[in-house]
């Protein structure tokens, strides 16, 4: 017994008729006749006096007609509360963020998200970038923000917004722009190991440890604030982040340098593990903070040929 039949008994008791009730369902009446015969079969019980014109619904079938309308009411029900399912986001959602990006990232997103999905709990945890894999992986978390490309075979990639790596220290006023080589001639304070930016900077600017700390000093900072206090102190450079850049003083961005073109950009991006993955919520998470982010960016003003991807 399917759905189709409950309603072909519905539509005989209602219209009293195998004809009519043929034409409204939009079948022949044979096959009509065919479907109903099967359900009797099946309950063996007769649903409808044939003998009698118009039709008439014997007792059991009036019982039977009676539950088979409870039956669709309740299936309708089913699909009311899957369409608004498909437009509604509600539910936790657990996301790791690496520090690096929560620290500019989230003052400028976090206020939309709350508003734009007011049914959705957020938890967000800054980790690291092996951290959110292994606790992905866990299900443990729903969906990481970290520094892409990975190439994790396993692990689903989308790509929220690109932002351009800058140089924070003393300028050279005569020079607008600078090239990986520049880093070279000064000492380059670092993050700590772990941080998936500091791989990005060695690798880009070919820096190699002698290039990091004076011959005495080795440290390790956890927070780009730390560096720059550093930079300020002891001379040398770092790099930082576009969103980061924005929120520094006055005093602070004047001591800010872009690189000269190809502009280096890291890819920030939403993951997640497939077998885990709550897809929809995802995609909707993703399409805000990418609305309320790019706007903001260098890079959308920028060619394409104009921009290299740091790899990690």
């Amino acid at each position: 017994m399917n759905i189709q039949q409950l309603e072909y008994i519905i539509a005989v008791d209602s219209l009293k008729s195998f004809s009519l009730a043929a034409q409204h369902c939009h079948i022949t009446q044979a096959t009509l006749s065919t479907m109903i015969k099967k359900i009797e079969e099946e309950l063996d019980v007769v649903l409808f006096d044939r003998k009698q014109q118009p039709i008439m619904t014997t007792d059991i079938g009036q019982e039977i007609v009676l539950q088979a309308k409870k039956a669709i009411f309740e299936i309708e029900k089913l699909k009311e509360i899957s369409n608004k399912g498909m437009h509604k986001i509600e539910g936790k959602l657990k996301i790791g963020i690496i520090p690096t990006i929560a620290n500019a990232l989230l003052p400028k997103v976090l206020a939309s998200l709350l508003s734009s999905f007011p049914e959705v709990h957020f938890e967000f945890v800054e980790i690291t970038t092996s951290n959110i894999l292994f606790q992905l992986k866990q299900g443990n978390i729903d969906m990481g923000i970290l520094a892409t490309p990975l190439e994790t075979e396993d692990i689903e990639e989308s790509v929220l917004y690109y932002e351009t790596l800058m140089v924070y220290g003393q300028k050279n006023d005569d020079k607008k722009y600078l090239i990986p080589e520049d880093i070279k001639a000064n000492k380059i304070w670092m993050l700590e190991e772990g941080h998936c930016l500091r791989n990005q900077i060695i690798n880009y600017c070919s820096l190699r440890k002698k290039d990091l700390m004076p011959d005495n000093l080795t440290f390790e900072a956890n927070s780009f604030e730390t560096l720059l206090n550093l930079v300020d102190s002891f001379g040398g450079l770092t790099l930082i982040p576009e969103l980061y850049y924005q929120q520094l003083s006055d005093e602070r961005k004047a001591k800010t340098s872009f690189f000269a073109p190809p502009y280096p950009v890291r890819e920030v991006s939403l993951v997640y593990y497939r077998p885990f993955a709550k897809q929809r919520i995802i995609k909707a998470i993703g399409d805000k903070i990418k609305e309320v982010i790019n706007p903001l960016l260098e890079w959308k003003k920028m060619k394409k040929s104009e921009l290299e991807i740091v790899k990690i």
